[in-house]
This record gives C-alpha cells, structure tokens and sequence, in this order.
C-alpha cells in the first residue's frame, strides 16, 4: 500500500511539472534576449510598443510627446498658411510669442504673424 502511494506521488508531481513546463513556451513571447557591447540581456516585455527600444520606461515618452503637442510649431504655422492659400511659405522670423510666416496669395506679398499658442492663432495679416 505505502509503495503505490508513493508511487502515486511521484507520478503527480512528475505530472504536474510537465503541466506547468507546457505552459511556460506560451510566454516565452514575452521575453527578449539582447546581445550587445554590454554582455547578453534578458528582458520581460510586458504591455510594450515596439516603437520604442527601451520598453521599460514607456510613460517618459508618451509625457514628452504629449508636452511637445501643445503650442503652434514652426511646421504647424507653415502648414496652417498653406491651408489659407499662402504659396512659396516660408518663416520669416520666430520669437517666443508669435511666428512670423511669408509667402504669395494672389500674385501680391503676404506676411502673416501666428501666436505660439495651441491652433496657432493668426495675430496679424498684412
């Protein structure tokens, strides 16, 4: 009786190791092996964007990103003349309020000044 209890024992745990070794190819995904100048790396990646290299510290980027997305850019001015029928446009001046943009409408020169603020703002138009 004791040898088939026993027995009965080691087979469940032989059985259960296996169950969990079977399990364990499933994540596998989740891992990355990094061969660099500084040795191999082993890296969990859990909720990633591959975009990124560095996965561990995703938030940093989305916040500069987000932090980057407010105010009127020299590109963003430049397109918003493009839109009002501004050709040949290009940044005469940029200052810490206002972006100064140059360009042709209508066969005549056109000058038109943005604020820095989010939707960039038209201050002037001359």
């Amino acid at each position: 009786m004791r040898r088939v209890s026993i027995t009965s024992l080691l087979s469940a745990l032989v059985g259960l190791g296996a169950v969990t070794l079977m399990a364990f190819p499933a994540q596998a995904e989740s891992l990355q092996l990094e061969l660099g100048k500084h040795g191999p790396r082993l890296k969990l990646l859990e909720d990633c964007d591959p975009d990124y290299n560095d996965c561990e510290d995703t938030q940093r980027y989305y916040r500069r990103d987000r932090r980057q997305s407010r105010g009127c850019t020299e590109d963003r001015a430049l397109d918003k003349a493009e839109r009002m029928g501004i050709r040949r446009a290009r940044i005469e001046s940029v200052g810490r309020r206002e972006i100064t943009v140059r360009g042709r409408q209508d066969g005549d020169r056109v000058r038109v000044t943005f604020g820095t603020e989010r939707g960039c703002p038209i201050l002037d138009r001359e």
